[in-house]
């Protein structure tokens, strides 16, 4: 009741034992590392979690221990964590320090302003990184741009920004850079615009009709010229059913000179 059988109820796995959390042994009648036997009797077996230090233990106090974990060590049933830091135990990386947990360490990024050092922060390191300078304990950040006797940005509205451990050359407000030079910062020249650019739809069609008016008015005052006000009235009527039928198919045509398409 400790566990499972690897297969159980199929022709496939081993047929061994696997374990619940706690438990170990052939057939799981034992208690697992880390754990002790809490109650047992003929026919079952109640196993509790030892101290978070102890690997093996009768039970659960700290002062229990019979063998601890990894990163302790034993000391009259009591497992003492082991202070990696302090030892050679410790592996960590150029440019990292080392900080001691329960049972482990950790390795930590020195400050940027360090070549190495023995903790957290600026004040810790064993060397100035390059852009920074020694001020007591401290390694503190150079300002480029107000230590240089000349200027280190030399381009056209370049002005100088310091940055940690360093520093970079922007350009100066209203200015943005193109072309890896500072300009000022405007929009670009709109294109001119043609004398029909701003017609609406509604106005083109004014104008077709205006436009096809004038054509009928004209050729009526050609035809009354001649004494011939009969011819007028047709030529005027045909030049207006003509004007009215041929609107809707020149909206292209006109709407491509009015507008300049």
């Amino acid at each position: 009741g400790n566990g499972r059988c690897d297969g159980d109820g199929t022709r496939r796995g081993t047929g061994l034992c696997v374990c619940s959390p706690g438990y170990g042994g052939p057939f799981c009648a034992e208690c697992g590392d880390g754990y002790y036997e809490a109650s047992r009797n003929k026919s079952h077996l109640v196993c509790a979690e030892c101290y978070r230090a102890c690997g093996r233990c009768t039970g659960p106090e700290d002062s229990s221990c019979l063998r601890c974990k990894r990163g302790w060590v034993l000391h009259e049933h009591r497992c003492i964590d082991i202070d990696e830091c302090g030892t050679e135990m410790a592996h960590c990386r150029a440019n990292q320090f080392c900080v001691n947990t329960e049972g482990s360490y950790e390795c930590r990024d020195c400050s940027t302003a360090c070549i190495g050092c023995m903790g957290a922060g600026p004040a810790r390191c064993k060397k100035c990184n390059k852009g920074y300078w020694r001020d007591g304990a401290k390694c503190l950040d150079v300002d480029e741009c107000a230590s240089a006797e000349e200027p280190v940005c030399a381009g056209v509205q370049e002005v100088c920004e310091n940055t940690e451990g360093s520093y970079r050359c922007v350009c100066a407000r209203g200015h943005v850079r193109r072309d890896g030079q500072c300009v000022e910062d405007k929009p670009p020249d709109a294109p001119e615009k043609g004398f029909f650019d701003d017609v609406t739809d509604d106005e083109v069609v004014v104008l077709q009709q205006m436009f096809f008016g004038v054509m009928i008015c004209a050729l009526a005052t050609l035809a009354a010229k001649g004494d011939m006000v009969f011819t007028a009235i047709f030529i005027g009527a045909v030049a207006a059913m003509a004007g009215y039928w041929l609107s809707d198919r020149s909206d292209r045509v006109l709407d491509g000179f009015m507008k300049g398409r």
